[in-house]
Parts: C-alpha cells; sequence; structure tokens
C-alpha cells in the first residue's frame, strides 16, 4: 500500500505531509467492515467535506469565467462538473480504482469501476488534501482534474438530449434504453444498461441510478457514433 499511496501522489501532483488521510480517503466502508473497524474510519466522512470544498471551487471558478453567465445557467453548469458520471470519469483519468481499499465482495463485483465508488473515493481525496494541506492544495487538484475540458464534460452531462438530436436528425429507428443488470442493495445499488437505434447496440454505461448508467449509456452512444 505504502508504494501505491507513493504513485498516486507523483500522478495527482501533490505529496501528503500526513499519508495517512490519503489512505483514510481510499478506504472504503466495505473494507471497513470487513476489518471490523469503527465506521469512521471509511472515507465517507472525508467525502461529505470534499464535496463541500467542490462545490465552493466550482462556483467560484464559474462565476470568475463566465461574468454574464446566468446563476440558473451557472447551476446547471456546475451540476454538470460535480454529478456522479463526471466525477467517476475524472476519477478514471488518474486510475484512482486502482489504489481503493475495498473489501473482497465488493472488489469481486467490480467496485474498482463502479462510478459510485470512484466518485466518492475523488471528492474523499478533495477533503483529504484539503485538510492535509489548505484550500488553495484542493483548488489545484480541482482546476487539473475536474474543472478541465469543461465542453467536453458539458457534452458528457448533455448526452442524453444531444444523442436524441443526433438519432433523430439521421435514423429512421428509434432510441431505446434497456436494462441490462440491476445488483445490490437498495441502498448501493448498480446498474447497467445499454442503449439501441433500433436492434443495434450502440453504447453502455454502470451507475448508482437507472438515470446515471442511461447518461453513461448516452456518452458511449455518441462516442460510437463520432467514429
Amino acid at each position: 500500500m505504502e508504494h501505491s499511496l507513493k504513485r498516486l501522489q507523483e500522478v495527482i501532483g501533490y505529496t501528503f505531509n500526513n499519508e495517512q488521510l490519503l489512505s483514510h480517503a481510499l478506504t472504503h466502508s466495505s473494507y471497513a467492515n470487513e476489518k471490523h473497524w469503527d465506521k469512521t474510519r471509511c472515507n465517507e466522512r472525508l467525502e461529505y467535506l470534499g464535496d463541500s470544498v467542490l462545490e465552493l471551487v466550482s462556483s467560484e471558478f464559474l462565476f470568475k469565467n463566465y461574468p454574464t453567465m446566468p446563476e440558473g445557467e451557472m447551476t446547471k453548469l456546475r451540476a454538470s462538473l460535480v454529478c456522479e458520471p463526471t466525477l467517476a470519469f475524472c476519477a478514471e483519468a488518474i486510475s484512482l480504482g486502482e489504489y481503493l481499499l475495498l473489501g473482497k465482495g465488493e472488489d469481486q463485483t467490480g467496485g474498482r469501476k463502479r462510478p459510485s465508488v470512484v466518485s466518492d473515493a475523488m471528492e474523499a481525496v478533495i477533503g483529504a488534501i484539503y485538510l492535509d494541506g489548505s484550500l488553495a492544495n484542493a483548488k489545484e487538484f480541482i482546476y487539473r482534474f475536474i474543472l478541465n475540458d469543461i465542453e467536453h464534460k458539458q457534452l458528457f452531462y448533455d448526452s442524453k438530449t444531444i444523442l436524441q438530436e443526433l438519432v433523430q436528425a439521421e435514423f429512421r429507428e428509434s432510441l431505446i434504453y434497456e436494462l441490462i443488470r440491476e445488483e445490490g442493495p437498495d441502498h448501493n445499488k448498480s446498474f447497467e444498461i445499454c442503449v439501441k437505434i433500433g436492434d443495434r447496440e450502440i453504447g453502455r454505461g454502470i451507475g448508482r441510478t437507472k438515470k446515471a448508467a442511461e447518461q453513461v449509456a448516452a456518452y458511449n452512444g455518441i462516442c460510437t457514433l463520432k467514429k
């Protein structure tokens, strides 16, 4: 674990004074439960803190960089940047799932790639950087890994609408979303959805809700059509 913590710090460009904070941010509740640890030793409290830091930093960023944008549009754009699928997309860029401490069951059922798990861990890492360093350090991480390539992330967020428009303009067949798989307890469901044009599958997505899974499937569908 020590070597992987060092590698992750090199990837994110931030060296922790207290590596235990980073380890804490990477500890999923399933791992803490398996070890019979106190619930506070999983990353949920750090996730709560990181979520607030992310909202503040992204709000300030949009306020300063889009001086003529109305409040309603800023709210929508912020939502597109900090929603679960987008954060999972950002987490994938730094291979965050590889570094997580997961219980055996969670690991074996694909937890390292589960959007809900990696997006929560992304927020926990933000919380850990904020506590270990400062708001400036957390802001640097957020700017580098989340508030980058905003146009691409807007496409991701609006993928269902964009895909619908593409299909209506170019195809005669209907766009269909199909549930392939549903698993997990009620408090931690995982859905896998495929999107089709008629009978042809063009994309798949996994999410904590059907809507989130459809969004990822639609984005992958757009990528397929653009190829």
